[in-house]
């Protein structure tokens, strides 16, 4: 029989996703993807016993190293009884090996054969979940300017058969979108829709619908997951493809059309992609593209103007060799627009944006693993010639030290519309730096964690009219004793910015610091935190915040509940706070704060009876240093907001 912990049950892996995504203090849009992709998990718990190399690289969060490590264990024991048995594994850091006790269980080795897709499909799952979003307030563009009504709903419905075939559709409606009206005759704002195969020989995996493709270190193929610098703690992101359905209500990132990874020999794979969607544009006079919009917002006849107005064709080939624990692969991607990009060039800053509308990306990635050293990169280059390459080393030591290093430099002049992957600056371009990271688990209660960041870019960005420099760094820490957990973290980050005269430059530093204590009780049923946090911005001006937020919740088989609360008071939006709370399904839940006030939430969830749950959130925010909340259409004549969120899942 399986062996699944307490932790698991429950929905741990959300507390510790929320652990890494406020170590970045501004929680990246990944981690929402990173959330959607491990809610899908998290109803279908993998067996790691059964797992393989292609089940584990369905963890995003998972590096090279740590998935040989798995497989080498289980190799050598022959079966892993328990997931307490991870502690065993010297490559996974305290974070990552929590999240993956939440996500996977100890079962059975696999019986010899495979079984027939026709059979995982008699013995599918489908999942149907709808969710509406309700305010009990109204904004400016509400009473004129909106289309649409001010609710937000979503559907969402799976085919789960494990790890050979899952397909979905997801329709999403924005608030003050129209439905059905106002131009709008499809009915949800956005469709997404994805069949994913996979073990469907000679293929590993096949993707059909709307997709993402990731290969490499992501410099030329990044539309997916890169969860920031906390990502490179144990040694940076996977190298290889990774196909995956886009099951997000994401409206950027993602290709549609079809995609397919498969294994010519042992030691060789190869990829391919194909694709044609539509995107945003703000356009030029001249009919050219000025800007590719990615917020997917269709409230206002202006936006809706600009919905679906160009399209991109693109096409893919990627190849990689392993064995021996080398990896070379290669990628090579065109993308053709149907109208020119054209950005406007009289800022500096824009001056080497994307250009054309054809546009050519080569990239090697490489990697070796021996022992206790892990050494990857990649690099790309573009149609004229620019050069990006990105280069990490990790080394595991003895104690469960791990340290890893990362240099990066990636010209200005560099171009990829898919690219994304490690950087400060948030885009693959303009920036060389240097990154050192140390994890520790210095005994099972105590870990260690630090990291430094140079990084220096060359052309002007906004805000800032010269070359400039950064520096990041990080230390946090964490003591377990029985049900308590206490933590602290402190980060600096010293950057540069234009004065308000934009005639030099000036150092600007944030200070931000967090203590924490988790309760979590026998069989999970009750549970509690308190956190601490405090900022500070220093620049032309001195600014200053803190919160005190505090939660408590209790669990039953059938139904839960948790209670959330937090005290503001910060001088402007420069030293706001984050705060991560409990969610609704496929809802990843980190609001910031700035200015004094207070914030509480209620979250339930309950099992009415067979396959049937519902969930509910009820959040209120209340300000005491203004007398309106927001500005422009989005401009709130109150000081206080309070918003119910209801979902309705059904499994069968």
């Amino acid at each position: 029989m399986p062996v699944i912990s307490a932790a698991q049950q429950g929905a741990g892996w959300e507390a510790v996703l929320g652990e890494m995504a406020a170590l970045e203090d501004e929680p990246e849009a990944a981690f929402e993807e990173m959330h959607d992709v491990l809610s899908a998990v998290a109803e279908h718990p993998i067996n790691i016993n059964a797992a393989g190399r292609t089940g584990l690289e369905r963890l995003p969060f998972l590096t090279d190293r740590q998935i040989e490590d798995i497989q080498e264990y289980i190799g050598r024991h022959g079966v892993m009884r328990t997931t307490g048995e991870l502690q065993m594994i010297p490559s996974l850091d305290n974070v990552r090996r929590r999240l993956l006790e939440c996500l996977v269980y100890a079962g059975e080795p696999p019986h010899d054969g495979r079984r027939p897709l026709s059979e995982s499909i008699k013995n599918g799952r489908h999942t149907l979940v709808a969710t509406a979003k309700i305010p009990f307030y109204s904004r400016k563009g509400d009473i004129n300017g909106y289309l649409g009504y001010p609710f937000k709903h979503w559907f969402r419905y799976d085919f789960d058969c494990g790890d050979r075939l899952r397909a979905g559709v997801v329709g999403a409606h924005d608030a003050g979108e129209p439905f059905f009206s106002a131009g709008n005759n499809t009915g949800y704002d956005y469709y997404s829709y994805y069949v994913v195969m996979r073990d469907i020989r000679p293929f590993e995996t096949i993707a059909v619908g709307k997709y993402r493709f990731r290969t490499g270190m992501g410099l030329v193929l990044g539309n997916s997951f890169g969860i920031g610098k906390t990502a490179a703690l144990s040694g940076s992101s996977r190298s290889g493809a990774v196909i995956r359905g886009h099951s997000s209500r994401s409206e950027a990132g993602y290709f549609r059309g079809a995609a397919a990874t498969a294994r010519l020999s042992r030691r060789i794979k190869a990829g391919v992609f194909v694709s044609h969607r539509p995107m945003d544009a703000t356009l030029n006079a001249d009919g050219t593209a000025a800007t590719i919009i990615t917020s997917g917002y269709h409230r206002r006849p202006e936006e809706m103007a600009k919905k679906n107005n160009t399209h991109a064709a693109a096409a893919g080939l990627t190849a990689a060799y392993s064995a021996d624990g080398i990896h070379v692969g290669a990628t090579a991607v065109y993308t053709r627009l149907d109208r020119q990009l054209r950005p406007k060039t009289g800022a500096v800053f824009r001056q080497y944006y994307a250009a054309g509308s054809d546009f050519v990306n080569l990239g090697l990635d490489y990697g070796y693993i021996a022992g206790a050293l892990t050494f990857r990169g990649e690099t790309a280059t573009d149609r004229h010639g620019a050069i990006a390459t990105i280069n990490t080393v990790g080394v595991t030591v003895a104690g469960g030290l791990s340290l890893t290093a990362v240099q990066r430099f990636y010209s200005y002049r560099y171009t990829s519309l898919y690219a994304g992957g490690f950087s400060d600056g948030g885009s693959i371009r303009n920036e060389s730096g240097l990154y050192l990271a140390a994890d520790w688990n210095i005994s099972r209660r105590v870990s260690l964690s630090a990291y430094t960041d140079f990084a220096y870019f060359p052309w002007p960005r906004y805000r800032v009219s010269g070359s400039s420099k950064s520096a990041d760094n990080m230390l946090s820490a964490s003591y377990k004793a029985g049900a308590w957990t206490v933590g602290g973290r402190y980060r600096l980050r010293l950057r540069e910015r234009d004065n308000e005269q934009k005639t030099a430059l000036v150092p600007r530093t944030e200070h931000r610091a967090r203590v924490s204590a988790v309760y979590a009780g026998p069989a999970g049923y009750w549970n509690c935190a308190a956190q601490t946090d405090f900022s500070q911005a220093v620049g032309d001006d001195v600014s200053r915040g803190w919160m005190f937020s505090g939660r408590v919740g209790h669990r039953r088989p059938c139904f839960s509940v948790s209670l959330s609360a937090a005290y503001f008071d910060t001088d402007d939006y420069d030293s706001r706070v984050y705060l991560h709370e409990s969610g609704i399904l496929h809802t990843f839940c980190f609001p910031s704060f700035h200015g004094n006030g207070i914030h509480c939430s209620l979250f339930a969830t309950a099992s009415v009876w067979s396959g049937m749950t519902v969930n509910a959130r009820l959040a209120h925010t209340a300000y005491f240093d203004r007398s309106t909340i927001g500005s422009g259409y989005q401009a709130i004549d109150s000081s206080s907001v309070i918003d119910l969120e209801v979902q309705a899942r059904m499994r069968f």
